[in-house]
């Protein structure tokens, strides 16, 4: 377990406090600062590069690719980062990737959040599972929206 979230490079605590622009090619330049942290070795500045980058503007196959190599860190919160990324960007690039990870024992919320952005039918008997109630409501409640998507999605 984390003793801290936050990032511990101090370039990526200056991206992390920046304005980031709404602007794709403003928002891709930015972008490309945090691909280095990707593979850094603590798992917070991996963390918050991912976060970043999957709720920035930019986009294009240099931003996917890092996305797509990002699904597959050891850390699960930064593989569902990433996949929400994906999702963001193309929900059927992501869709596998959710499928997977929604079969794993544990998911994370920015995983069942790519979940409600998919919004596709194969998703539903994973979903059923991840909604009952449990002790994290807000998880129940986002595998719950997540859910509802799949089902209108069909």
């Amino acid at each position: 377990m984390r003793k801290s979230n936050a990032p511990t490079a101090p370039r990526l605590q200056a991206l992390a406090a920046a304005d980031w622009p709404a602007d794709g090619a403003d928002a891709a330049a930015m972008a490309e600062n945090l691909f280095d942290f990707l593979t850094d070795a603590d798992s917070a500045n991996r963390d918050w590069a991912i976060f970043l980058l999957a709720q920035s503007a930019a986009d294009g196959p240099d931003v996917r690719d890092a996305l797509m190599r990002a699904a597959n860190d050891r850390d699960p919160v930064v593989r569902g980062e990433a996949v929400l990324g994906l999702a963001r960007r193309d929900a059927g690039l992501a869709l596998p990737l959710v499928r997977a990870g929604l079969s794993a024992q544990s998911v994370s919320l920015p995983l069942l959040e790519a979940a409600r952005l998919c919004a596709h039918p194969m998703l539903i008997l994973d979903l059923e599972y991840w909604a009952r109630p449990s002790s994290n409501r807000v998880a129940d409640m986002a595998a719950t929206e997540a859910l509802f998507a799949c089902r209108a999605g069909s």
